[in-house]
């Protein structure tokens, strides 16, 4: 499986698209929706511009860094045949993923820690005020990207239909899941249903994480919700993922 992390990596670094998609967008974005912010009354819910726009920067590198990078590298390394000959070798179904995803995962999470420390410092966020949360958080992140980007890889037929396909869950997240736009100014219904989205209890750990504001019921809920969705994600993608080419 280190192997195959390691043939990844490799072709990952000559994909310039992918590596600047990775890099710029999760750095870039978050600035987009600062003017969007300076209409909140972010202070009313304990919340800061800085911590904000941090839980924004990790949140669009669980979709740009990891979610969107995998759907691409998956679809493209099935129409190349490289997993039908993989599994013709040692190793296991679940190691040609896993180790497929390993170099985006690992981008995504070094994204997160560099992220953390410089809001840190630049943004003036301070030190997390519940430094446990953020741990889960960034983990149920990746590991809900991943599953889900097999997921979609397993309907999309071409790796130039990829990024299309791929926009549906990237959108919904942004709007929903709290990265864009917290969900404590949505109303009380649709943020209880936003609540319920792939990515939201991810986002909610690591803003609680820096906060502070989260109660031992929510992060349970939290927690519940992120695991409830990557079992879905990993059986459907044992149910449903292609190995070949979409003909």
């Amino acid at each position: 499986m280190r192997a195959l992390g390691r043939a990844e990596l490799t072709l990952l670094g000559r994909n310039r698209g992918a590596v600047f998609t990775a890099l710029a967008v999760p750095l870039a974005l978050p600035f987009t929706v600062r003017p969007a912010l300076d209409q909140l009354d972010l202070e009313k819910e304990g919340l800061s511009i800085g911590t904000v726009l941090l839980t924004a920067a990790i949140g669009f590198a669980f979709l740009f860094a990891v979610y969107t990078s995998l759907v691409g590298a998956y679809v493209a390394r099935r129409e190349e045949l490289v997993l039908k000959r993989l599994r013709t070798g040692e190793p296991s179904d679940t190691e040609i993923l896993v180790g497929t995803a390993l170099p985006a995962t690992a981008l995504g999470l070094a994204q997160a820690l560099v992220l953390s420390v410089g809001c840190a410092v630049l943004l003036h966020t301070g030190a997390p005020k519940a430094p446990y949360l953020l741990l889960p958080g960034v983990l149920a992140g990746l590991v809900v990207s991943a599953a889900l980007a097999a997921l979609t890889a397993s309907f999309t037929r071409t790796a130039e239909s990829a990024q299309v396909t791929a926009l549906a869950l990237v959108f919904v997240s942004m709007l929903g899941s709290g990265i864009t736009v917290p969900t404590e100014f949505l109303p009380d219904r649709l943020a209880s249903l936003c609540e319920l989205l792939p990515l939201s209890p991810a986002i909610r750990l690591v803003r609680g994480g820096w906060t502070g504001q989260l109660t031992a019921y929510e992060t349970l809920g939290a927690l519940a919700t992120a695991l409830a969705w990557t079992i879905v994600a990993v059986f459907a993608v044992r149910r449903w993922f292609r190995w070949e080419p979409r003909r």
